[in-house]
């Protein structure tokens, strides 16, 4: 298991850490933002595969910001499989 942290660009939250087994989620916390939506967003990517979250994540956007929480975690996941050589 490999922990990943990200600091988050254009959000409310302020960091995101991932535990990582492989291309699978473990577990996520989000530091920041709307408590209730980020702790049911990091149930819902628990022990979902980082291809999975990054293709439903991708591209989502919060009100009239270029980015939001869900397009940040794909962001940190892009960046993680890239940084582990990951083909996704």
């Amino acid at each position: 298991m490999k922990t990943f942290v990200y600091r988050p660009k254009g959000v409310c939250s302020q960091q995101m850490t991932f535990t990582m087994d492989g291309d699978i989620i473990r577990d996520v916390k989000i530091v920041g933002g709307c408590a209730g939506n980020l702790l049911g967003i990091s149930r819902i990517l628990k022990d979902k595969k980082i291809s999975e979250v990054m293709e439903a994540f991708h591209g989502v956007r919060c009100g009239m910001k270029a980015t939001s929480c869900p397009d940040q975690i794909a962001t940190a996941l892009q960046a993680y499989a890239k940084q582990h050589n990951m083909d996704i």
